[in-house]
Parts: structure tokens; sequence; C-alpha cells
């Protein structure tokens, strides 16, 4: 049974996803690296039963650069310990990176979206590690069309396997039940409300202060209009001084951290679910509303577009235009029951064409079968 090292930033719910996936397969035998714990839990499950974890310098606190040394020595000494068939590392920053610099093979290289889409702008050096990853894969995993392209212009080889599929979710887990969404609705005494969703981390990247702004302005004008947000972060002053300022803070509903056992019926209760985001790859929330049957109100970037078709299952706004997002919003809310209805089948009709991860991990267990299948093959020299 070939070893799989799957190697990764921190421990997400995707993580989970991807290392129960592999704990099911009785065709491998799966091993967790961790390469820092951050500063807020991601993710509260255990670690699936049948996934080894793997002990070593990383995992006990925040990624240093500083500490890069000490993470390859590291890892060396893991791939001596365990001997893995294949190494899963991602994402490409620096995680990926750290297994190609010890020149772990056969390497299958992950993209988490960012880390191809915007990443490699911020610097000469986070492009040229970038550069040096992408030649030195052996398998690349995009999540969408947008960060296959992105991929080959920055270096990938064109001899190189691409195994395109978005990450998808659990279609049972994830499903229209207007009975348990009105019972939340219930609880919150917003029965007769208009509710929009927000999942996304509060940082800069995912527009957060845009929807914020959006609320406030749309709110004004619907009375109906209540916010629900999950999670936290960076800009969490700064959105509830907007919130606060504004005069909505009353209506919006800050959920924090919140179970997977939970999500399933925040979605159910939603009306719309919006982000703002600036770049993404296949959003797995997003995905999680499309098939929990709920509208999107997304921005128009390119991932988007292979999701959302405007008209079907929601709409698209201009990145960081919170006044379009805002007059979207109260579109929504004004909306006959009928239109939104057809929105709601659409979406869940487009996750089950699209999203459904019982049928796209298949293509990852086709990308461990060509990277084992593959003939050692010389690494081009370092740059």
């Amino acid at each position: 049974m070939p070893k799989v090292l799957y190697f990764s930033l921190d421990y997400t719910p995707h993580d989970h996803r991807f290392l129960r996936a592999l704990a099911a397969d009785e065709e491998y035998q799966p091993y967790y690296l961790r390469l820092q714990r951050g500063p807020r839990a991601l993710e509260t499950r255990p670690v699936p039963t049948g996934v080894t974890v793997v002990d070593w310098i990383g995992g006990r606190g925040p990624f240093q650069w500083s500490r890069l040394p000490l993470y390859t020595d590291g890892l060396r000494r893991v791939l001596r310990e365990v001997q893995p068939d294949l190494v899963h590392a991602g994402p490409v920053q620096p995680v990926a990176f750290i297994a190609a610099w010890v020149e772990a093979r056969p390497l299958v290289v992950m993209s988490w979206g960012s880390d191809i889409l915007r990443a490699p702008s911020r610097s000469v050096f986070t492009r040229a590690i970038t550069r040096f990853v992408l030649r030195r894969a052996d398998v690349f995993l995009a999540d969408n069309r947008v960060v296959a392209r992105k991929a080959r212009e920055l270096g990938l080889p064109r001899s190189t396997p691409l195994a395109v599929f978005p990450w998808g979710v659990d279609l049972e887990q994830f499903s229209p039940d207007p009975a348990l969404g009105e019972r939340l609705r219930s609880l919150l005494g917003w029965q007769d409300a208009f509710i929009v969703l927000h999942t996304r981390s509060w940082e800069p990247i995912y527009g957060v202060d845009v929807v914020a702004r959006a609320f406030v302005q749309a709110a004004r004008r619907e009375p109906r209009l209540r916010l629900f947000m999950l999670g936290g972060g960076s800009q969490e002053a700064q959105i509830r001084e907007i919130l606060e300022q504004g005069g909505v803070l009353e209506r919006v509903h800050f959920a924090g951290q919140v179970s997977q056992d939970d999500l399933p019926n925040i979605y159910r209760a939603a009306d719309l679910y919006v982000s703002a985001s600036y770049s993404d790859g296949s959003s797995v929330s997003l995905m999680e509303a499309l098939a929990s049957g709920v509208p999107v109100l997304v921005s128009d970037i390119p991932s988007n577009r292979e999701w959302v078709t405007p008209g079907r299952e929601g709409e698209l706004f201009p990145p960081g235009d919170a006044e379009a997002l805002a007059a979207a919003i109260l579109r929504f809310a004004r909306q006959s029951r009928r239109a939104l209805q057809a929105m709601r089948r659409n979406a869940r009709l487009r996750a089950e064409a699209q999203a459904d991860w019982s049928r796209n991990v298949q293509r990852l267990w086709e990308a461990y079968r060509w990277a084992l299948s593959l003939a050692p093959r010389p690494r081009p020299a370092r740059s």
C-alpha cells in the first residue's frame, strides 16, 4: 500500500476533507505533516482515524522564514523515517517550496488559489520561489481553470501533468432543508427578515469591509435586511466600527467560529450568500451555499464566473464596489418569491453538476496514480 505524506500549512476544514478521503480510501496509507499552528484554531475536529500524524519540528507555532533551515532539515528526517511513496504538498508558498527544496519525489503540488493568483505578484522573491516549485512538481493540482492557466504562465512545464478539479462539498451534508432553516430563523427572531450570509474570514483579501459598507447602505433602505456573519480576523475592529457608525449593529448577528455540524443549517436559514473576495480559487463556501440552494451574490472575478451565471444562480458585482453591492442586495430582497425559488433550484443544480466531492475526489486519485507511475527524472538546476 503506497504511503502518502500529506504536507499542509495548518489544519483547516479543507485539510480534514482531504485527510478523511485518504483515510477512507483503502489504496493509500496516509501520513499528515503540519507546517504551522496558527494563533486561531481553524478546524476543531480531530485528525481522521487512520491518518498517522507525524511529529516534527514544525506544527508548533506560526511559520517563520527565518526557521527555514530547521524545516528543511526536519523534512529530510521525516522523509528518511516515513519513506513515503508520494508527497502531496500545498499551498505553493511556503509548503510546496520546502518539499521541492529537499527534492521530495514524486511531488504532487496542490494550489490553494491565491498562492498562484496573487502571491507571485507581491515580490520578486515570492515569484521566484513559485517558479522554482512549479518547475519541480511532478503533478500539479488546480481547483479551477483560472489557477491552471496562471500556473502555466508562471512556469509550470507543458510536460507536467495537471489535474483540474474543484475540491467540492458533501452534497448530502449541504442540502436544502427549509424546515431546519426556519428553526434557526425563529431562534434569531428573524422569521420575516431577509437574511444575508457572509462566511469569509475578516481579512483584506475577502473585501469584508465592502460587505459591511454595502449592508449599511442597503439596510437603511430595506427594514427587513439582516446580516449573519461567521468567523473573524484582523479587520474585526474596523468591520464593527463600520456597522456601528452606520446604525445597523443591532441587525447583525456575529456567530464567530461555528462547527461543521452547525454550518449547514446556517446556510439553510439564509436568503442570500455574499462574498466580496478580490481573489479566489473555487471557493468552498460558495459551493456550500450553492449546494444548500442559496442564491449567491459574489464579486466578478474569473474563478467566480465558473460558478455563477448572472440571473440563474445569482449575480456578480464589481470587486470593491460597495454601492453596486448594496444595490444588488436590495434587488434580491425585493425579488418575487418565484424568482428566488428559481435561483435556489438553479444553485442546487449547479452544485450537483460541478461540486460533488465524492465525484471530484476521483481526480485526486488519478493524479496520485500519475505521480506514482512516473519514471524518475533528473531535477532541473536550481535557479
